[in-house]
């Protein structure tokens, strides 16, 4: 049984539900229902939000991966199976039909990097695609021929080169929806191939 310190100190190490979560899981499940993949993955999946809202609202069953084992262990505790991982290593070839994530792209000086659960959460490196980048690189391989990933960029991150790079890749990108706070515009990006 966890006890209160363990579950505020998991809290306070795991991404929660924001804006960017909201946007991800909305865009996403309004492409999918139309056809709902019967597997699909969350990479990073943080608090398992965005892979628990589209199981409920698609039938799909979604694996959520992360590399903090506390954003594991919550989303276990939404009733959603998942996977200790390093982005795409451990899942076999070409088995997700739908593959989503909310990668950290917050541009981050690296004399300014805390080493903590949260900083790997958020940071994207000094240009905010440090994570993005190995991604696109391996996603092809674990994504169903038919498949597309949906993938949430931030104008902070550059979404012209992140489509770029999802191109090199052999992924075309049209952008599901986008919402602008103060200082930046979010973008759902579909890729297919």
């Amino acid at each position: 049984m966890t006890d209160l310190a363990d579950r505020r100190d998991a809290e306070t190490e795991v991404y929660q539900p924001a804006e960017d979560s909201h946007l991800l899981a909305d865009a996403a499940i309004a492409d999918l229902q139309a056809h709902p993949p019967s597997l699909a993955l969350e990479v990073g999946t943080g608090s398992g939000y965005v892979a628990q809202r589209v199981a409920d609202e698609t039938g799909a069953r979604v694996l959520g991966s992360d590399l903090n084992p506390h954003a594991c262990a919550q989303t276990r505790e939404r009733g959603v199976e998942a996977v200790r991982a390093d982005l795409l290593e451990p899942f076999r070839s070409g088995v997700f039909e739908a593959v989503l994530f909310n990668a950290p792209y917050l541009p981050t000086d690296p004399d300014d990097e805390r080493d903590d659960w949260m900083e790997v959460a958020l940071s994207g490196g000094e240009d905010g695609r440090e994570v993005i980048e190995p991604f696109l690189g391996s996603v092809g391989r674990v994504l169903a021929p038919e498949g597309a990933v949906y993938l949430l960029v931030s104008s902070l991150t550059g979404v012209d080169e992140v489509v770029e790079l999802a191109a090199a890749e052999g992924f075309s990108a049209v952008a599901l929806r986008d919402e602008s706070f103060p200082f930046e515009t979010l973008t759902v990006l579909k890729l297919v191939r």
